[in-house]
């Protein structure tokens, strides 16, 4: 799979990233280690060597997964994991830092991020200032390689960006989901910072495999999320039947053609969750899709039935 540079960090990674949020169990139902570890470790081997995780999908469970699967391949894979908002102080960042170190086995952390910024989930307000000295004290002790943010907005990327080099932004973002397009996009453009979306299939909407009954388990967090709900969801289904025929046309998934437009976008890359392998190498195949300037603009347009109607708040849950 061809490689693309993270930002300015020289850092190399896939178009297309695993996703481990599932891996954590926390807010998912029906999911086993044995298969995350297998879907991983077949992403892997299918040429997705960069992966993506976090010390609160499970509170470490998902980074312990993430090393289980890939530790004889350290070397040659890409490690992103994150910081959450309730450990944003100077010491704190350095103690979850360590302790993603010792869950991921490995002696470095390619690349580092806030996955919210302060104040989000009622955590405490924490200067940027403060957690970026930490961040690029990591940076300058070799603990991370990189630093990156989560779900934020343009003005709080700027304001990070005072402090230190940004490298990548980890947004919501799908061809459902689009906020990202109108706010911190142009700057990400502006200063080769890497968007690297999360839900790019709009958490499964985009497969087309949800029929209009269907209904989440009220642990699954999809059970919350806005586009599976009312009128969001009618559309949605309007969209996917004019997406079909140009999926038929590349011979390819409504879910390879998401991703295939998705990682055509300005510095976008797409972080794809897997349960099995069988989905981890169909999504691997994504990254062979070459979509003409034609239909990407007519996928495009077929999306905004959907986006068109959506409001500006860019957290895609009812929480």
């Amino acid at each position: 799979m061809e490689t693309r540079e993270l930002g300015l960090s020289g850092i190399r990674i896939t178009p297309i990233i695993t996703g481990t949020w599932q891996a954590g169990k926390n807010m998912w139902v029906g999911v086993e280690d044995a298969e995350t570890i297998q879907a991983i470790r077949a992403a892997f081997d299918a040429g997705i060597t960069t992966v993506d995780t976090a010390e609160v999908y499970g509170k470490g469970h998902s980074e312990q997964i993430v090393a289980e699967a890939l530790a004889e391949v350290r070397s040659q894979a890409v490690y992103m994991t994150k910081v959450f908002a309730n450990h944003l102080k100077y010491e704190q960042v350095l103690a979850a830092c360590d302790s993603s170190l010792k869950n991921l086995k490995t002696d470095h952390i390619d690349l580092y991020q806030i996955h919210w910024p302060a104040g989000a989930f009622g955590s405490e307000i924490v200067p940027i200032s403060e957690t970026m000295r930490a961040l690029n004290d990591l940076k300058q002790q070799g603990k991370i390689r990189a630093i990156g943010v989560s779900n934020f907005s343009r003005v709080q990327l700027e304001e990070a960006a005072q402090y230190g080099r940004i490298d990548s932004l980890q947004p919501a973002y799908s061809l459902f989901w689009r906020s990202v397009e109108k706010d911190a996009m142009p700057y990400c453009i502006a200063n080769q910072i890497s968007i690297l979306a999360y839900s790019p299939m709009a958490q499964g909407l985009l497969t087309g495999k949800f029929s209009a009954n269907h209904q989440f388990d009220p642990a699954d967090n999809r059970a919350k999320n806005k586009l599976f709900q009312g009128d969001n969801f009618v559309r949605a289904q309007e969209a996917l039947a004019k997406l079909r025929p140009i999926a038929d046309r590349y011979q390819t998934s409504l879910a390879n053609l998401s991703l295939a437009w998705l990682i055509a976008q300005p510095q976008t890359q797409a972080i794809t969750g897997v349960r099995h392998a069988d989905q981890a190498i169909a999504n691997a195949t994504a990254a062979d899709v070459k979509l003409s300037p034609d239909d990407l603009a007519e996928i495009s347009a077929i999306g905004q039935i959907v986006t068109d109607h959506l409001d500006d708040n860019p957290v895609m849950w009812n929480w």
